[in-house]
């Protein structure tokens, strides 16, 4: 008798289980069926947000919903993130950000969230060089000269970034590394800033995207030392030299992703995956990244998990090497 309730019972599970998988991909046969909505854990304007928008217009006209960008800043992004790994899991709320997070674990262990648990990964959308640049006309006007000014007076020379922790840092910092220097940080509260205070000669050089750099760029005001990239993007102008040109090898881009609560049906993810991908080969949209300093990267769900765990594993030794911290 035990035995027979035992086998009735493990057929119920059993048959429960295949009902709720059947559920799950009926629902995401069907999906979707609402508004779906991106969260982006920064303020409008950058390069996730602006990202977000051009590939969720397109996005929108794929699947027949709106897709509504909801801007939730704060706490270097972790805000946003917290707030798309507590979402239902069912497509209808994505987090679109940056890589920076990737590191989150290590500098701010006290977050209340795991990325690597709680998050599924779907499509690598763009990636944005960084790029080492300087004032026009200020004491530093190539990569040569910096190091030898950073070796004859180290801890010295200060540089800008967008905020502590943030892959601008980390790759500064790889910069240090690999030519053996010391530089100090001075951390600012977004690229734009970061960027304006080279532009003043408040500090020589910064790390930054070509999107916060690009005004003053285009004003004279900033020039670029280096591409922080081994490869150089389309839109990047030859008479920038990449730090790999020079012996230095750096390879730091700020990548920009979709991404998913744990737990989403995986038919979802997959139908997500392949709509970005052919919003990607748009002459139009690529075009258009370029504009803002980005490009389509377009790599898909299994190619993209590999690549966060090269990334990762190169700014966690970067930052065992340093001793970056956020949190105490």
């Amino acid at each position: 008798m035990k035995s027979k309730i035992i086998g009735l019972l493990l057929g119920s599970a059993l048959a429960c289980g295949t009902l709720v998988a059947l559920v799950g991909a009926a629902n995401a046969q069907n999906y979707p069926t609402r508004p779906v909505r991106f969260i982006v854990p920064f303020p409008a304007g950058g390069i996730a947000d602006v990202t977000a928008r051009l590939v969720g217009q397109k996005l929108s006209e794929a699947l027949g919903q709106n897709i509504i960008i909801e801007n939730r800043p704060g706490a270097s992004g972790t805000l946003g993130v917290d707030a798309a790994t507590k979402a239902a899991p069912d497509g209808y709320t994505l987090l679109f950000t940056t890589g920076d997070f990737i590191t989150t674990p290590t500098l701010m262990p006290k977050v209340a969230f795991d990325p690597y648990k709680d998050l599924i990964p779907i499509t690598q959308v763009a990636t944005s060089p960084l790029l080492l640049i300087g004032q026009v006309g200020g004491k530093i006007g190539s990569v040569k000269e910096l190091i030898e000014q950073a070796k004859a007076k180290p801890g010295a020379i200060a540089y800008s970034s967008p905020g502590n922790g943030t892959i601008n840092q980390l790759a500064a910092e790889w910069l240090a590394i690999e030519a053996q220097l010391k530089f100090l940080h001075v951390p600012y509260r977004g690229g734009a800033p970061a960027a304006v205070a080279v532009a003043a000669g408040d500090v020589p050089i910064g790390a930054l995207t070509p999107s916060s750099a690009q005004s003053l760029l285009e004003a004279g005001k900033i020039k670029v030392l280096a591409l922080m990239t081994k490869e150089r993007p389309a839109f990047a102008s030859p008479d920038w030299p990449t730090l790999a040109e020079q012996g230095l090898p750096v390879d730091a881009a700020l990548w920009v992703a979709l991404f998913a609560p744990a737990g989403t049906p995986q038919a979802i993810v997959e139908r997500l995956d392949h709509e970005v991908l052919r919003i990607l080969k748009d002459e139009t949209i690529r075009k258009r990244l370029n504009a803002v300093g980005t490009e389509a990267s377009g790599i898909s769900q299994k190619a993209f998990v590999e690549r966060i765990r090269v990334d990762a594993a190169r700014y966690l030794d970067i930052i065992k090497q340093t001793g970056i911290r956020i949190d105490p």
